[in-house]
């Protein structure tokens, strides 16, 4: 276990490095900005024990290309999101900040079918969601998704994990599907 939680740290910093360093610029359906902020979600979907997730995100794409191909190229962004998790009589306010990697498949210039996965940090407001003890407030966010960008919408489809990894016991994590809406300025 302790392997794990040294990855899922290694990946939270070698994911900027990698998205400054090397690779091609972004793909041209992309405007260019200066702004730290190109893109802003809405998120919301559910746990198995019905804990009604809702999320708020700001994205920033990375701005370097990897392995492209005529299939597609791997890229990605940073998210840092808000969250706000309401169980039947439980709340939980959160903050999490995620480098998620996204390949990228060339459709047609305005459309892009993508595969993401990404392992992220997070800090919530309480260690207790109904029957689940997280036993702490730092939690690793963890996802894998679908989705499509077309002009300036991304749809996605992701299945999130929030734990500690086993830094403490218990480890009861919370296991969500989410949709995503984002827009891209």
């Amino acid at each position: 276990m302790a392997k794990l939680v040294k990855g899922m740290i290694l990946s939270l910093f070698l994911a900027p490095v990698l998205s400054f360093g090397g690779g091609h610029k972004v793909p041209s359906y992309k405007p260019q900005t200066a702004n730290w902020i190109d893109a802003v979600s809405f998120n919301y979907g559910q746990s198995k024990d019905h804990i009604d997730i809702y999320r708020l995100g700001f994205r920033r794409d990375f701005d370097s290309q990897w392995f492209e191909s005529g299939v597609g190229y791997l890229s990605g962004y940073y998210e840092l999101s808000l969250n706000y998790w309401n169980g039947r009589s439980d709340e939980n306010f959160g903050v999490a900040l995620s480098p998620v990697f996204a390949y990228y498949f060339n459709v047609s210039e305005d459309f892009h079918p993508y595969l993401e996965a990404g392992i992220g940090a997070s800090l919530f407001s309480r260690t207790r969601m109904g029957r689940r003890d997280l036993s702490t407030n730092f939690l690793f966010e963890d996802r894998i998704g679908i989705g499509v960008r077309a002009d300036s919408w991304d749809l996605a489809l992701r299945y999130m994990h929030y734990s500690n990894a086993g830094i403490k016991k218990p480890n009861d994590g919370i296991d969500i599907f989410i949709g995503s809406i984002n827009y891209q300025f």
